[in-house]
């Protein structure tokens, strides 16, 4: 396995769900999913959520919804961004905030730390902000990433380009 602090995971479309905002109550996981998070835990890797939801600003759904939905799926912790894109907040990804407030809370060297997502223009530049391992999922929007929008994030490269989560776990874990 390689050094590894903690591996950080995006929700939509990395996890599971489209890649649009679906409430945690209809929230679905890939059924791949649940075997990561296990696989991830049982070789003692820390797991944190790392998401943009600014429907919580917009009162569609709670901070406390999320960190509920997380905390049932074995999350160590979760850093969600409340606030919309607008806002120029630091946490709102590809901002690192969420990142640096983790590593502060938990005393973590970002450049041992692993950010799974399926977004290049946030995940990836986020964790490209701090020195993190970087893995694109080509679930969610990950395909449409790599194709159609290269061009939004086409300074950084992934680190590995996993078909999705398992395949990026295995990748952590080998």
């Amino acid at each position: 396995m390689k050094d590894i602090e903690a591996v950080f995971i995006d929700r939509d479309g990395t996890i599971g769900g489209t890649g649009h905002f679906i409430h945690p109550d209809d929230f679905v996981p890939y059924s791949f999913s649940p075997s990561a998070l296990l696989l991830l835990k049982e070789n003692d890797v820390k797991i944190y959520a790392l998401t943009n939801q600014h429907r919580i600003s917009k009162g569609e759904a709670s901070l406390s919804d999320f960190r509920d939905e997380f905390s049932s799926m074995g999350f160590d912790d979760s850093f969600i961004c409340p606030h919309s894109s607008s806002k120029g907040c630091r946490c709102h990804k590809p901002k690192p905030g969420l990142l640096q407030e983790a590593a502060s809370k938990y005393g973590l060297d970002l450049a041992k730390t692993v950010v799974i997502g399926d977004v290049g223009s946030t995940d990836m530049l986020a964790a490209d902000a701090v020195g993190a391992i970087k893995i694109l999922v080509l679930t969610g929007w990950g395909k449409g990433s790599m194709r159609d929008y290269r061009h939004t994030w086409s300074g950084v490269e992934p680190d590995f380009i996993a078909e999705n989560l398992l395949d990026a776990v295995e990748w952590i874990l080998e």
